[in-house]
């Protein structure tokens, strides 16, 4: 079993960006230069590398290598986003990984990438690129290529020897165990074995709101390969644990003026074989709630009223600082109850939260990561 942790150490330590292995500062895949920059290098790495698997390692600084970190990111439809854009896609994986220097809230992104032996195309138009473009790897570059097509197998040695020299062992598992256990302190942390191989260690903040037990600020971690499975400091979650799974149900908070309720947003089942395996299986569970159209109508046109006033510069009085609050919330709510034009509000406000308040900020970035998850269910 692969130590991602020493995985993306191994790379950065003895490669610079080449055809199996990009690094990014960061990505984005909310907007559409961003996602057409990543399908981009996911094509061009796919290609390149037709029997082994590439890498992108996200939230590392292009000039020194420094690991500054990145969000904790769900990737549980990040494949659904990659079958839709491109033609004989691989199988990419996102997975964060925790390193100590890190705050809580900040992760490395790994992206692996495993191709099918096939040539993979763009399927559709995407900001400047064409359906029906092809990219390889040109050095560190994704360039694109419209002749002389073959897939060249020039990498598997070399990622093979990088990968061996990543293998987990026993200290590495004791030492992150004992890293969870101390810094995540404050909220009881647990660790659990299944089939007796894998670690599991987690910790939340307990919670009991009419008879159900909900947790917050929950950090899920596989120490086997020091993942981070599940991170959240804003929504709850009930869990449920068995002698072979590990079973999260995330909720959100929704709702307008002083009536919210907790609405299931998606299910994530960790697994464990017998064989040394593990499957994560995620099913969306969400179901928009619908509300009265007058008040959606007069809720929208405040926020609409606030984003205006944001834009002109001017101050906020303590009302509307209240509902700036939840106003990415409510943009979210009117979206999901036809009010088509509430979406491109949603995104037109971004850089003025963002100047706003960090916190506010986060809101909306976590109503961002439920709109992503109903987008590509």
């Amino acid at each position: 079993m692969i130590n991602k942790r020493l995985l993306i150490k191994n790379l950065l330590a003895h490669n610079d960006e080449n055809s199996f292995y990009d690094k990014k500062r960061k990505i984005d895949i909310s907007e559409k230069e961003g996602k057409a920059k990543f399908l981009k290098h996911i094509c061009a790495l796919s290609n390149s590398n037709p029997k082994n698997n590439s890498y992108i390692v996200i939230g590392v600084e292009d000039d020194d290598n420094d690991i500054v970190g990145v969000d904790f990111f769900d990737d549980s439809k990040i494949q659904n986003l990659i079958n839709a854009y491109l033609t004989n896609p691989p199988i990419v994986q996102y997975e964060n990984i925790p390193f100590p220097h890190l705050p809580d809230d900040k992760v490395v992104g790994l992206v692996t990438i495993r191709a099918n032996n096939q040539i993979t195309s763009l399927r559709k138009n995407i900001w400047k690129y064409y359906g029906g473009s092809v990219f390889f790897r040109d050095g560190s570059m994704s360039m694109p290529k419209v002749f002389d097509l073959k897939l060249e197998d020039l990498n598997s040695k070399i990622v093979e020897a990088i990968e061996n020299h990543a293998q987990n062992n026993i200290e590495y598992t004791l030492n992150g165990v004992f890293d969870f256990l101390n810094k995540r302190k404050d909220y009881h942390p647990e660790y659990l074995v299944f089939k007796e191989y894998f670690v599991v260690c987690w910790a939340g903040q307990k919670k009991t709101v009419k008879d159900k037990t909900y947790y917050s600020r929950v950090d899920i971690e596989l120490i086997n390969e020091q993942v981070r499975l599940f991170f959240s400091e804003l929504d709850e979650v009930s869990i449920n644990i068995t002698k072979d799974s590990f079973n999260i149900i995330e909720y959100v908070h929704l709702g307008l003026q002083d009536s919210y309720n907790y609405y299931p947003l998606e299910e994530t089942n960790i697994s464990f074989n017998e064989n040394a395996s593990y499957q994560i299986h995620t099913k969306l569970l969400f179901e928009p709630p619908q509300f009265n159209k007058k008040v959606l109508h007069h809720i929208y046109n405040t926020n609409n009223t606030i984003l205006e006033k944001l834009k002109k510069g001017l101050s906020l009085n303590k009302i509307e600082q209240t509902d700036l609050k939840n106003l990415p919330a409510t943009y979210l709510i009117c979206f999901l109850n036809d009010f088509p034009e509430a979406l491109n509000k949603l995104h037109e406000i971004k850089p003025y939260l963002k100047n706003f308040s960090p916190e506010i900020y986060q809101l909306y970035k976590e109503t961002l990561r439920i709109l992503r998850k109903v987008k590509y269910s």
